[in-house]
């Protein structure tokens, strides 16, 4: 998988958003919200768990979320980056790490049944959920939390995903708090948690 370094991923995000920004208020004539204003970062959705039911984004009010977009065929990066939030999460005090929980959300519906995607996160620990959907369901999730995915097709024809790599930090009311960087040691995902106020 050739995927995206977070920090490039934002900032190229950014800066098209700012372009496309600046191009509209000219067309328009409407004023712009400052430069400096942060991104709008997550959304409702409705999705699928791995268990078959169907989940929306309150279905996890009053939990910290830790978002990641990946998919079950990943070699490298999404089971290395599921198994550090593990052992992030198994750092935290339990009262806390009761209120956490990670969302893994595929970009590769076609592969990532619920069942499958269900039995994937069950290696990582109790806190993580899987959620699939149909391409139409997914398509305004990934463009919410400004997430890049691509299918790249292999010589043996089977085919792997690109995709941006970033954990997003969500607070208890659904409001976005920041973002982890998925190269972070454990240790180091804890403590930044914690800053985050979880």
């Amino acid at each position: 998988m050739n995927r995206i370094a977070p920090r490039a991923w934002v900032a190229l995000a950014t800066l098209a958003a700012a372009a496309a920004g600046l191009a509209a208020a000219w067309l328009v004539r409407l004023p712009t919200p400052p430069s400096d204003a942060p991104p709008q970062i997550g959304g409702p959705f409705a999705l699928t768990d791995g268990a078959g039911r169907r989940v929306t984004d309150h279905s996890f009010d009053g939990y910290w979320r830790l978002v990641y977009f990946g998919y079950t065929h990943c070699p490298d990066a999404c089971p290395t980056t599921l198994g550090d939030l593990g052992a992030a999460l198994d750092k935290l005090p339990e009262s806390v790490r009761d209120h956490v929980r990670v969302l893994f959300v595929t970009v590769d519906p076609a592969r990532d049944t619920p069942a499958v995607i269900g039995n994937y996160v069950r290696a990582f620990g109790p806190g993580f959920v899987g959620l699939t959907g149909t391409p139409a369901e997914l398509a305004p999730v990934e463009a919410s939390y400004h997430v890049y995915a691509r299918r790249h097709d292999l010589k043996d024809g089977d085919y792997a995903m690109d995709h941006s790599s970033v954990i997003y930090v969500m607070r208890p009311d659904g409001a976005f708090a920041g973002l982890l960087d998925d190269g972070l040691a454990p240790a180091e995902m804890a403590r930044r948690l914690t800053g985050f106020g979880a």
